[in-house]
């Protein structure tokens, strides 16, 4: 039953864009140039209303407390599994684009002048908890991890797209709209790859993620405020 769901809500996904090789332009990219500070699109915020104002702070503010804790999940998971040769480049893998929109988040965050949560600190402490605890459950438990934390962000990335319909034209908005729509698809691709690794083989597969689901579900409401 719960191998079904998940498959359903997996194909339910944009499946046009679950390949990094098939993007032709990186939005990212334009964060991650040598020199930033002449374009306009990442060195600018728009005028907004306190609603408007609202949804950009808050989109910002749970992504960039996301790619902390999805940081330090792959960190407690390296710290367990990182000297099997087989898992260690799978997760470094992942790891990588993980370190990659942590970068991009922090230069949005300042772009745009939102506060960071503060709840930072808890974010790092508990993904490394998570990351570690599931890994010594063993490497389908923590593929299971990444299957469940990806479900949950890639549903969360489609509902911020829509919110940001709300939010005015201006070259800022534009880019964050196809970074947002990048950090998707790549954390739709980690699901495919915890899925291909046997993550729905880990013990207690349906109550592991349905626990770090409704766990994730929180973090995200709470870290949209605080």
């Amino acid at each position: 039953m719960m191998l079904s769901r998940n498959l359903a809500r997996l194909s339910s996904f944009p499946s046009c864009t679950r390949s990094l090789s098939s993007r032709i332009i990186s939005s990212t990219s334009a964060y991650l140039a040598p020199s930033i500070s002449g374009n306009p699109a990442t060195s600018t915020s728009p005028s907004l209303s306190p609603d408007q104002r609202q949804v950009l702070d808050s989109a910002i503010r749970v992504d960039q407390a996301g790619e902390v804790a999805a940081n330090y999940i792959y960190q407690g998971q390296m710290f367990i599994l990182g000297k099997d040769p087989a898992t260690r480049p799978i997760l470094q893998e992942m790891w990588d684009q993980e370190k990659k929109h942590l970068t991009v988040m922090n230069l949005l965050q300042v772009q745009h002048g939102v506060r960071p949560t503060a709840l930072w600190e808890v974010a790092k402490v508990a993904g490394w908890g998570l990351g570690a605890v599931t890994a010594l459950m063993g490497k389908e438990a923590a593929m299971a991890c990444t299957e469940a934390v990806e479900t949950v962000i890639g549903e969360h990335y489609d509902d911020q797209l829509k919110d940001f319909d709300r939010l005015p034209s201006h070259p800022s908005i534009d880019l964050l709209k196809g970074v947002v729509r990048e950090l998707r698809d790549d954390e739709l691709e980690h699901l495919d790859t915890a899925v291909g690794q046997h993550s729905q083989r880990a013990p207690q597969h349906a109550l592991l993620t349905a626990v770090v689901e409704a766990g994730c579900k929180i973090a995200v409401e709470v870290c949209k405020r605080v």
